[in-house]
This record gives C-alpha cells, structure tokens and sequence, in this order.
C-alpha cells in the first residue's frame, strides 16, 4: 500500500521518534509503514488519519502503480 506518511511527517518536521510518540507506537512501526513494509492496523490508519485531519484515503492508496 502507498502512502504519505513520509512526507506528511517532513511537512511537520517531525522525526519518526516524535511521530511515534504522538500515535503511541515504536520508532520502528512508523519506519515500517512509511517504508511500505507493513500496512497499519485500521485502528492505527484512523489514528494517523486523526492526527494529521485528514481523511484516510489522503494518506493511504491502496491501488497498484
């Protein structure tokens, strides 16, 4: 799945670490999802959608390129 976390994240400055802080999981979970080896829980994908308001569909593509 594709997504905009990376990018989202740039856009506030944050680090993974901060990032990780705010949606209460590791350093290590936010590199995975950012690097498209592991797709969020849909929990955690409205958590992440939450925090940065927008809809998850924003941040989250789940089309092949």
């Amino acid at each position: 799945m594709n997504n905009r976390l990376k990018v989202l994240r740039a856009m506030r400055d944050w680090s993974q670490a901060e990032l990780a802080g705010r949606l209460e999981v590791s350093r290590q979970a936010v590199n995975a999802i950012e690097t498209g080896k592991h797709d969020p829980s849909l929990p955690l994908a409205f958590r992440i959608a939450r925090l940065f308001e927008l809809p998850i569909e924003e941040i989250f593509d789940d089309r092949s390129e």
